[in-house]
C-alpha cells in the first residue's frame, strides 16, 4: 500500500508537459513600460530550459551577438498537493525582488495564467516612482516549437488600467 506522499510524488501529465519544453530556445523580448509607450525590443536572447526533478528551470541570457549581460532565471512546477502551478522569476536587469506567482486553475487550450504576488516596482523613468505593481502572466503554447509569455501590469493609480507590459516570444 502506498502513502499519499508517495502517490503525489509520482510524475504526472504536468511533468510531461514541462519535459517537452526543455531545451534551447531563441527569444525576442518586448517591453512596454507604460500603456502608451513604444515597444522596446531585445532580439537574439537565449533561454536554456532544463528539467530538474519536477521543476522546469529556465536561464535566459544574451546570445552570442552580445548585448548587455544579464540573467533571468525562472522555475515552473506543478504542486500536486495544492493542485496548482507555481512559478518564480528573478532578473538581474532591474532592481526587482524575487517574483512568485501561482495559478488558480490548470492549463486550458494551451494557456496557463499565473497571478504574481504584488511587488514594489521603481518604474522606468529617471525618477523612482515606487509604486506597488500587480501583474499576471499568460503562458501560451502555440506549438512544440513556439511559445509566448505575456506579463500584464495593472496600474496602481486607482484606474485599474491593465496593459501588456512584457512579452517573451520563444522559438526553437
Amino acid at each position: 500500500m502506498t502513502t499519499a506522499a508517495e502517490r503525489l510524488s509520482v510524475p504526472g501529465p504536468e511533468e510531461d508537459q514541462l519535459a517537452e519544453r526543455a531545451g534551447i530556445w531563441n527569444v525576442v523580448a518586448t517591453m512596454w513600460p507604460t500603456p502608451d509607450a513604444e515597444p522596446m525590443v531585445a532580439d537574439g536572447l537565449i533561454a536554456e530550459r532544463t528539467l530538474i526533478g519536477s521543476y522546469l528551470q529556465e536561464i535566459m541570457r544574451p546570445g552570442p551577438d552580445g548585448g548587455p549581460d544579464f540573467r533571468r532565471i525562472d522555475y515552473l512546477s506543478y504542486d500536486r498537493v495544492e493542485g496548482r502551478w507555481k512559478y518564480v522569476s528573478m532578473d538581474t536587469r532591474l532592481p526587482v525582488s524575487i517574483m512568485p506567482a501561482s495559478s488558480f486553475g490548470g492549463v486550458e487550450n494551451g494557456r496557463l495564467r499565473l497571478l504574481f504576488e504584488p511587488l514594489g516596482f521603481i518604474g522606468f523613468g529617471p525618477e523612482v516612482d515606487g509604486k506597488l505593481t500587480r501583474s499576471d502572466m499568460l503562458i501560451t503554447t502555440l506549438s512544440a516549437a513556439h511559445e509566448l509569455k505575456q506579463q500584464h501590469f495593472i496600474s496602481s493609480d486607482g484606474t485599474g488600467r491593465q496593459w501588456l507590459a512584457v512579452q517573451y516570444e520563444y522559438r526553437r
